[in-house]
């Protein structure tokens, strides 16, 4: 009956939203056309202000309509924050009050300046008024329900010293400290479905000035000249809402910049105009109708637009369907919008001919990353020149943390440029993230994710953003803050991720995480960071289109070979139906990135080849990343338990799971029957349980998580590699090298080590044969510890951690000075 409710009413619209989609897009479309073949087009395109407003004061403007107790509460705060400097004005325009507001600040607050309008402009309308009345450079707008910090003007102003700078926000709180913070002045805008996402943010992080989407139109400042140049608030989004958002993208898009300043505070009583004098129901109304009109002013590229379109349609139709939500378009915005399809036409061309950036450049530079990429002064990097010791003296026990003065003190120096004579170069930065927890390292990824921050933290500045999978991990990740210069990590939320129907795989929606994003493009602007390194392929999302920044991806392995190798072996029909849906998703997802990076690290050869015989453009260098600190294994080739075979792995990595599950029904038999003593110990965290194996429980045991795998690693005589599927270089038989335990693998495990049976380790892949390999090295233990010995001097002649990053902070230093000798002049161009 609601659904019939809903359809009735809306069948008028619904009959002809079509035709109101089709006149919009074809208006729009049109003045595009017009504007474009016009002389008009770029008039405006050198006229951006160049030079820096006057910081010496300000002026407050303040509208109001029938707030005359708002004023009588708030106004004394913004007095006191500006006395003390005559040049300072704080002007009231009152929008046609009919509650005596303007008699009472003339009475009660006589040397405020007072703008009496006739009737009520808006919000829009009475600021543009204040702007327009205003004498200083910097104009301080605030809504009559805001009450300043004493101190607030001083870290605002601060803002304006470049150039460029179009508006600073303040940090705003409410009044009632329990009230839930809907809005903080740290502003994000992106775009998303078709239509403008906007979102205050909550970070204590961020304590200096930062980017931001725009500014709060009731707190925050703004250079006077810019905001007129714009136009102003723009009438097209009467009465109310979005106004600042609008004008804060105009200005980015002008080459401008919007900040947040949190050392600015104000208070503010939420909606204490607005949401007093009109229902929630009309207010959800002007908000969707102005998203609206926002997109049909603003964006300019025509394939946002047309999805905008789309969306909008199917929206309102679903709107009919299912109710109306926040948020979503419906048949009224879309009629009310339309309504207004004139006057969006003639602020549309107005917008494109001050625009002097696309729409994907401006949604990219409020972003702490892409801001420092394309304004922050970036120091120059050398290039082929050895590398700064940061730290002390080299060897498994030194700290590897950098003082504070070292990193001051022991910098590169390079060519003289300029009377100052030759410029110090500062530390490399490099932002390290990764998708997984780091400490303890309980996979293989994690060891060479631990050990080459342990030797990087040598050689550079090293920051780390991780996803933890529970709250109790972050004890053990303490430890990264010893050696690196921070280390930063959110909870993984709960849950399997949604969109089923996508096209991207499921590895990357998993990690696929609005805040890590926000957490990274922070970590790039505050640390002031040089390359962003990437761990895992599903982290590729996270990389930017930067100029400056370098951005390096580890494909711990290739992820749809990977999974191809698994063909097969799933444990159910749908498992393997899954499987090769995610194997296309990957195929394509993973090609496609790659080619975007800088620099792509490989595990080995055959991994580089493997992926050019796909595109022979991919950026790969291999051997800089799988590597071992062989220092921290003792070697002992002899004094192993008789008659013991040990497997190592995370059985939350699937090759894990099916290579110990083929060992233990195809392999262990063949071994048991000439030898029923034998023994395999399993250790690894998520074990299976012990039914899982039942049959075999008097020659298994499962050791589960340890916490030092050196231990086992010096105590048992055979380690068994039975890897069947997956990609790229084994930790666990790098590990086993090191420590002296001679190894049986199959080929597909000792892929990128060797695929020569007996030189390093036995080779097998058929079950009988791989069963035969272990038998004569627990049988043999003078030929296994001779063998053993051979793995040891190839891990430290060509696996050794200290001597592999050596040569990619080298790597990271030649791709940082090659891009910053190609970027384009850093600015608005």
């Amino acid at each position: 009956m609601a659904f019939l409710k809903r359809l009735v009413r809306a069948l008028p619209l619904l009959l002809i939203s079509p035709l109101l989609v089709f006149l919009s897009a074809l208006a729009l479309a049109l003045s595009d056309l017009f504007t474009l073949a016009g002389a008009v087009v770029n008039t405006a395109r050198t006229s951006a202000h160049a030079t820096a407003a006057s910081t010496e004061s300000a002026s407050a403007v303040i509208p109001n309509w029938n707030g005359k107790d708002l004023l009588e509460k708030y106004l004394p705060s913004v007095i006191e924050a500006f006395a003390g400097n005559p040049a300072n004005e704080i002007i009231v325009v009152d929008n046609g009050s009919t509650d005596g507001s303007a008699e009472f600040v003339r009475t009660a607050f006589p040397r405020v300046k007072l703008v009496a309008l006739e009737k009520n402009l808006g919000f829009g309308g009475g600021s543009n008024a204040g702007f327009r009345a205003a004498r200083n450079d910097i104009v301080v707008l605030l809504n009559s329900d805001m009450r300043v910090a004493s101190d607030f003007l001083a870290p605002l102003l601060e803002g304006f010293r470049e150039p460029g700078v179009f508006a600073v926000s303040c940090q705003i709180f409410f009044g009632d400290p329990a009230k839930l913070r809907e809005e903080t002045g740290l502003t994000q805008g992106w775009w998303e479905d078709g239509g403008l996402r906007v979102r205050h943010r909550i970070d204590p992080a961020v304590t200096g000035l930062f980017p931001c989407f725009y500014g709060g139109g009731g707190s925050c400042a703004f250079d006077r000249e810019k905001f007129l140049e714009l136009g102003g608030f723009d009438p097209l989004l009467e009465p109310f809402y979005l106004e600042d958002g609008d004008v804060g993208y105009m200005a980015w898009k002008r080459g401008w910049k919007v900040l947040y300043q949190p050392g600015s505070v104000v208070y503010h009583e939420h909606r204490g105009t607005i949401g007093k004098r009109f229902n929630e129901e009309y207010i959800q109304q002007v908000l969707k109708k102005n998203y609206l009109l926002f997109c049909w002013k603003n964006i300019h590229e025509w394939r946002r637009l047309a999805g905008h379109f789309c969306f909008t349609w199917a929206g309102a139709v679903i709107g009919v369907i299912f109710g109306d939500v926040p948020g979503r378009p419906n048949l009224g915005a879309m009629w009310r919008a339309f309504r207004q399809l004139p006057q969006a036409v003639r602020s549309r061309r107005r917008a494109r001919r001050l625009a002097r950036i696309s729409d994907t450049e401006a949604f990219l530079r409020p972003m702490g990353g892409y801001y420092r990429d394309r304004f922050a002064q970036i120091e120059p990097q050398p290039s082929n020149c050895a590398e700064p010791k940061w730290g002390g003296p080299p060897g498994p026990r030194a700290d590897p943390r950098p003082a504070s003065s070292s990193l001051q003190e022991q910098r590169v120096q390079g060519d003289p440029r300029g009377p100052g004579g030759p410029p110090h170069f500062e530390p490399l930065r490099v932002l390290f993230v990764s998708p997984y927890p780091i400490c303890p390292p309980v996979h293989g990824g994690g060891v060479f994710m631990y050990q080459t921050l342990r030797e990087m933290a040598k050689l550079a500045e090293v920051h780390v953003v991780e996803l933890l999978d529970y709250a109790h991990q972050e004890k053990d990740n303490l430890e990264l803050r010893e050696f690196c210069a921070s280390a930063e990590w959110l909870v993984r939320p709960s849950g399997h991720p949604r969109d089923m129907g996508s096209f991207d795989p499921y590895a990357v929606r998993e990690v696929a995480n609005p805040d890590l994003a926000w957490l990274i493009h922070r970590q790039l602007y505050q640390k002031r960071i040089d390359v962003l390194q990437l761990e895992y392929t599903p982290m590729a999302q996270y990389r930017g289109a930067f100029r400056n920044i370098a951005v390096a991806l580890f494909e711990h392995d290739v992820y749809f070979q990977s999974i191809s190798r698994g063909f097969g072996r799933q444990i159910t029909a749908m498992a393997e139906i899954k499987g090769r849906v995610e194997y296309l998703r990957a195929l394509r997802y993973e090609l496609r990135a790659l080619r975007t990076f800088d620099q792509v690290q490989v595990c080995t050869p055959a991994n580089r080849d493997y992926l050019l015989s796909f595109n022979p453009k991919l950026p790969l260098r291999a051997g800089l990343r799988a590597g071992i600190d062989t220092s921290r294994y003792p070697f002992r080739p002899g004094g192993r338990e008789p008659l013991t075979m040990l497997f190592v792995g995370s059985f939350r990595h699937d090759p894990n799971r099916i290579a110990v599950d083929w060992f233990v029904r195809e392999a262990l038999p063949h071994i048991l029957e000439q030898e029923p003593e034998a023994k395999l110990i399993i250790a690894g965290s998520d074990p299976p349980p012990p039914h899982a194996y039942a049959d075999y429980a008097a020659n298994l045991e499962l050791q589960g998580y340890v916490e030092d795998i050196r231990d086992p690693l010096a105590r048992y005589a055979v380690f068994v590699c039975p890897i069947l599927s997956g990609s790229g270089v084994r930790v666990k038989l790098l590990e086993a090298f090191a420590a002296g335990i001679p190894v049986v693998s199959t080929f597909v495990g000792a892929e990128g080590l060797t695929n020569t049976d007996g030189a390093i380790c036995a080779l097998a892949d058929d079950a009988a044969a791989f069963a035969g390999r272990v038998l004569d090295l627990l049988r043999d233990p003078a030929a296994a510890a001779e063998m053993a010995a051979r793995a040891r001097a190839e891990v430290e002649r060509n696996w050794d951690m200290a001597a592999i990053t050596r040569r990619l902070v080298e790597g990271y230093r030649e791709i940082v000075a090659e891009k910053r000798a190609t970027s384009p002049s850093q600015g608005p161009s």
